[in-house]
C-alpha cells in the first residue's frame, strides 16, 4: 500500500518544518510518495519562496537588477541546508539560473524553481529518489494533463526507486518548455500523484487540522469536520467555504481515493477525511449538518405574471441574465411568479437593463427587485432523513429576528439555502452552527 502526502508552503517554509515533515514520514512506512510545494512564510511579514521568484521576474521586465532577490532566496535556501547538514549545492545552481535569467528562461520555469529546489533538500533530507515533476507531470498542447502519460510515468519512478519525492505546481509542455499550474497547484500534483499509484489515501499536510464546518472569523472555535463527502465538499465550496481546488480533487475522486486533511505542527489530530460516501451505520453517529457556509452580496428579481407560463416565461429571462453575463445562481417557482438569483456585482450597472429587456420580452405584470442579499448554506447529507428539518431551521432564525427572503434546496437534499439580508449574514450562520452544528 501506499500513502500519497503532499506537503503545503507552510510546512517547508524552514529548517524546523523539516524536521516535523520527517517525522511524519517515519512515522509510517507507507508514505512513499512526497510531493511538495515551495518553502513558504515563517511568519506573518515574511515571503513566499514562490512570491519572491515572481517578483524577480517582474525586476526583469522592467529592466531593474533582481540582484538582492535572488541573494534574499539564496540564503533562505542555504540557511536550510546548513541547518540540515545537506549536501545541495545551492550556490552552484543557483549561479546557473541566474546565468540564464535574460537568457531563454521563461516565467513558468522561473517561478516553479520555487518547488524544485525546496523539493531537492526535502528529498535529500528525506533519503526519498528526487523525480522532477518535468519528468512525470505532462501537459498535452491544450494544457491540460496528459493523465495517461502522467500516470505511466509516475507508476514507472515508484516501482523503480520505492520511496520518490516530486516537486509539486509544474510539469512539461510537448515542447519541452515549463508549464506551472493554477496557485495552489501542488494539491493537484499530490492529487495526480496518488491516483497514477492508486493510493490508498491521499494525505494532504497544511497548517490547519482539517476542515472547519464554519468560518472562524464568524463563529468563534468552530468545530472540525471529521468526516465529509466530496458531493458535501462540493457544495461547501460553491457556497463559498475556503476548500481545495475542485482540480485538485477531481483526479483522487474519479479513482475512490479517500482525501485526508492534516495539520502539520499537529500530526498527533485525525483532519478531516473526505470520502465517496458514508456508511449509513456511520452516519448515525454524526451530526445531521456537515458545514454551513455562506456568501454576501447578491439580487433577486421577483417576477409575477397571472396565469404564467412558466417554462417559456423562466427560459426567456433566464436568456436575458445569460447575455448579461450575470449567471443565476438559484432559482424558485411559485404559481404565478419564479424569483432568480443572482449575484450583485455580475448584475453591475446593467441591472436596470436586464429589468428592462424583462419586462419588454416577458410582459410580466410585475418585477420587483431585492438586493443586499447573503446566502447562507447548511449542508448535511443526513438532512434528508430528517423530518421537519426545514421548518426548525426557518423557526431558529426567525426567532433570532433573521427574516427569510428566500429559500432553496437542492434536488439531491445535501442543502438548504436561505436568502437573508447581508447585514443578518453573521448571524445567521452563528444561529445555524449553535442550534444544528455546535
Amino acid at each position: 500500500m501506499i500513502k500519497v502526502a503532499k506537503f503545503g508552503g507552510s510546512s517547508v517554509a524552514g529548517a524546523e518544518q523539516f524536521k516535523k515533515v520527517r517525522a511524519i514520514i517515519e512515522a509510517d512506512p507507507e508514505r512513499r510518495l512526497v510531493v511538495s510545494s515551495a518553502a513558504g512564510k515563517r511568519f506573518g511579514d515574511d515571503h513566499k519562496l514562490t512570491d519572491l521568484l515572481y517578483l524577480c521576474h517582474a525586476h526583469l521586465t522592467y529592466g531593474v537588477s533582481c540582484g538582492e532577490i535572488m541573494h534574499t532566496i539564496e540564503q533562505r535556501l542555504v540557511e536550510i541546508r546548513d541547518s540540515l547538514g545537506l549536501k545541495y549545492p545551492v550556490e552552484r545552481e543557483l549561479e546557473e539560473l541566474k546565468a540564464r535569467l535574460n537568457r531563454d528562461m521563461s516565467v513558468d520555469e522561473l517561478v516553479s524553481r520555487g518547488e524544485y529546489f525546496t523539493s531537492r533538500l526535502l528529498a535529500e533530507y528525506l533519503g526519498f529518489a528526487f523525480v522532477d515533476a518535468a519528468d512525470c507531470i505532462f501537459f498535452g498542447f491544450d494544457g491540460q494533463i496528459d493523465r495517461e502519460k502522467t500516470d505511466a510515468a509516475i507508476a514507472a519512478a515508484i516501482m523503480e526507486y520505492k520511496k520518490i519525492l516530486i516537486p509539486g505546481f509544474y510539469g512539461k509542455l510537448p515542447t519541452g518548455r515549463i508549464k506551472v499550474m493554477t496557485r495552489g497547484g501542488s494539491d493537484i500534483t499530490g492529487a495526480l500523484a496518488a491516483a497514477a499509484v492508486n493510493a490508498s489515501v491521499y494525505e494532504n499536510w497544511t497548517d490547519v487540522s482539517g476542515i472547519l464546518m464554519a468560518d472562524p472569523r464568524i463563529v468563534e472555535n468552530p468545530s472540525p469536520i471529521a468526516r465529509i463527502t466530496y458531493a458535501e465538499l462540493r457544495e461547501l465550496a460553491f457556497m463559498g467555504a475556503t476548500v481545495l481546488h475542485e482540480e485538485s480533487i477531481q483526479p483522487v475522486k474519479e479513482r475512490g481515493i479517500a482525501l485526508n486533511i492534516r495539520n502539520t505542527n499537529r500530526p498527533q489530530d485525525a483532519g478531516t477525511m473526505i470520502v465517496e460516501s458514508i456508511e449509513e451505520k456511520e452516519q448515525s453517529r454524526e451530526r445531521f449538518i456537515t458545514g454551513i457556509a455562506g456568501r454576501r452580496n447578491f439580487t433577486i428579481l421577483t417576477v409575477q405574471k397571472r396565469n404564467i407560463n412558466i417554462s417559456l416565461t423562466l427560459r426567456q429571462a433566464l436568456e436575458i441574465l445569460d447575455r448579461y453575463k450575470a449567471p443565476v445562481e438559484h432559482i424558485t417557482l411559485g404559481l404565478d411568479s419564479f424569483a432568480l438569483v443572482a449575484s450583485s456585482a455580475a448584475l453591475g450597472d446593467g441591472l436596470y437593463d436586464v429589468i428592462a429587456d424583462i419586462q419588454k420580452t416577458c410582459r410580466p405584470d410585475d418585477v420587483r427587485v431585492q438586493d443586499g442579499i447573503a446566502l447562507v448554506a447548511a449542508v448535511g447529507r443526513k438532512m434528508t432523513f430528517r423530518p421537519g428539518i426545514s421548518g426548525k431551521i426557518f423557526q431558529a432564525l426567525g426567532e433570532s429576528g433573521v427574516n427569510i427572503r428566500t429559500i432553496a434546496q437542492g434536488a439531491d437534499e445535501l442543502s438548504i439555502i436561505v436568502g437573508v439580508e447581508n447585514d443578518k449574514f453573521e448571524t445567521a450562520i452563528r444561529v445555524l452552527y449553535d442550534g444544528f452544528a455546535g
